[in-house]
């Protein structure tokens, strides 16, 4: 079985594949300060928990924009499992053609979105990944990754309005029924939800006349479901992306080392 792992700023997406079958997938919040053996302890309870046994992986791959928790993860993968895992980094084969200023600064999570989405949909593509932070990227058909957007994301923003403004209350975000809200928390929650979708909808169409393509958009991450419900811009909602490219780089890299 492959373990595949993508280390988020908020969360932190935990995939089990026998083969191209994802068989179980667990979202936990990422703690940047967790030890090595309390990640193998968590992940082996996981695993049990679902009924898997730890000792059935054969194979594992992580993708991480946290970097203190890259040596935890990397001695949990070493000497937890017994395995070297694939890293996403430099020098990891893809099959992106990167065409962007600084190819090294691309994040893994926006690299690793890309090679699932090359090869689950045609055509010219922009993914929007609705996490700590929400961020654009734009791939053609020919696997050219053209560069993007990185934006604040909703949960970022409502605890800027929290922290910096003394009288607005910390809300949990959802749709309120109107866009034009009749108290203090549903106006904050338009702002948040349909504030978010009215940006996403001038991003596309402002990227779609630039690059002069008519683009596939491709959802994915924490808050995409709430943002795909509420903006026709969005063609595909896809929350297991990330898990999809891990898998995918994965394969490749192993069939390149064999």
């Amino acid at each position: 079985m492959l373990l595949v792992i993508d280390v988020g700023n908020a969360n932190t997406v935990v995939g089990l594949y026998d083969g191209e079958e994802l068989c179980a997938h667990w979202r936990i919040a990422t703690e940047n300060y967790r030890t090595s053996d309390e990640l193998r302890i968590f992940l082996a309870m996981l695993l049990t928990q679902g009924g898997y046994d730890p000792k059935s992986v054969k194979g594992c791959c992580i993708s991480s924009v946290v970097p203190q928790l890259d040596n935890a993860i990397l001695t949990v993968a070493r000497s937890g499992f017994g395995l070297e895992p694939v890293i996403v980094g430099p020098g990891i084969r893809t099959g992106l053609k990167l065409q962007t200023e600084n190819p090294k600064e691309i994040g893994a999570d926006r690299i690793v979105n890309a090679v699932a989405a090359v090869e689950e949909y045609e055509g010219d593509k922009l993914i929007i990944d609705f996490g700590t932070a929400t961020t654009f990227c734009y791939i053609t058909a020919n696997a050219e990754y053209r560069g993007g957007i990185i934006l604040p994301g909703i949960q970022l923003a409502a605890n800027a309005l929290f922290e910096n403004c003394a009288k607005l209350p910390r809300v949990e975000i959802s749709v309120p029924d109107t866009v034009i809200g009749r108290d203090t928390v549903a106006s904050i929650r338009s702002g948040l939800t349909y504030g978010h979708a009215a940006m996403v909808e001038g991003l596309v169409r402002r990227i779609s006349e630039e690059a002069g393509v008519t683009l596939r958009v491709i959802a994915t991450g924490g808050h995409s479901s709430l943002i795909a419900e509420i903006t026709s811009s969005i063609d595909v909602h896809d929350p297991l992306l990330t898990l999809k490219g891990l898998k995918s780089i994965f394969y490749k890299n192993e069939q390149v080392s064999a």
